[in-house]
Formats: C-alpha cells, sequence, structure tokens
C-alpha cells in the first residue's frame, strides 16, 4: 500500500534541511511513508513526523526526526519545540518542530550525530577528514 505524500516540495523549511542533510558523505533523498527521509545505508534523518495523542494522530509537518545518543535524549526532549515521534520514539528517535526562528547550527548538528549513529566507520571517517 503506498503513503500518500505528506510535504510540500516547495517548502522552504525542507529546502533547508535538504541543503544540510545531503551535504553529509554517500547521503541521498528518498520518500518513506510519504515524507522525505535523507539515508546512507540506514535513514538518518526524516522531514515532518507526528505524535499520538488520546489515541489520535498529529501531525508534526514541519519537524526534522532525528536519532540521538542516549545519553543526550532526555535533555534534548525537555527541549521546547521537541517531542518524542510515535513509532519511532521508543527507538531513540526525536522530532524538533521548525519555524523561522529554527536554530540551524543545532539542527546542523543534530543531524550530524544522528548521521554518525548510522552510516557507518568508513562514512564517518570521510565526514571527518571533511570537517576538519
Amino acid at each position: 500500500m503506498s503513503h500518500p505524500i505528506m510535504f510540500d516540495d516547495a517548502d522552504p523549511l525542507l529546502h533547508r534541511v535538504r541543503e544540510i542533510a545531503l551535504a553529509f558523505p554517500d547521503a541521498a533523498e528518498k520518500v518513506s511513508h510519504g515524507r522525505p527521509a535523507f539515508f546512507t545505508t540506514k535513514v538518518f534523518g526524516y522531514y515532518g513526523g507526528s505524535i499520538k495523542v488520546d489515541g489520535e494522530y498529529r501531525r508534526h509537518d514541519q519537524s526534522l526526526m532525528v536519532l540521538t545518543d542516549p545519553d543526550e535524549r532526555s535533555a534534548l526532549l525537555e527541549t521546547p519545540g521537541t517531542y518524542l515521534p510515535a513509532y519511532l520514539g521508543p527507538s531513540g528517535w526525536i522530532g524538533v518542530d521548525l519555524t523561522a526562528d529554527t536554530d540551524w547550527t543545532e539542527i546542523s548538528e543534530l543531524l550530524d550525530a544522528s548521521y554518525r549513529l548510522t552510516a557507518g566507520k568508513r562514512r564517518v571517517a570521510r565526514l571527518d577528514e571533511i570537517t576538519r
């Protein structure tokens, strides 16, 4: 069963996320479950997410979901604008709402950390070479 597309390709926040995510070594984009997903062999970021409240799903269309280090996850979830996404939250993922006032340095750092958790040693070594 195919999922409906749940994003606007012209969304400027998505455009900014794409610029950051696709700059990582071997990063690519695909549509997964109706949303943009950024990956190498494993996904390291999704644009958009949802939470379940009182049995209903509430969409966070302009947000970024990333895999986080378990030691940092609790502190990140206490930050305003973050949420525990449905389905992926129990596996260590968090969601961050994006707005015109988003701190893009923080978003870059979150994507970097998620990439490092999923990309494998060779890609991380290449990233380290690039960022020196």
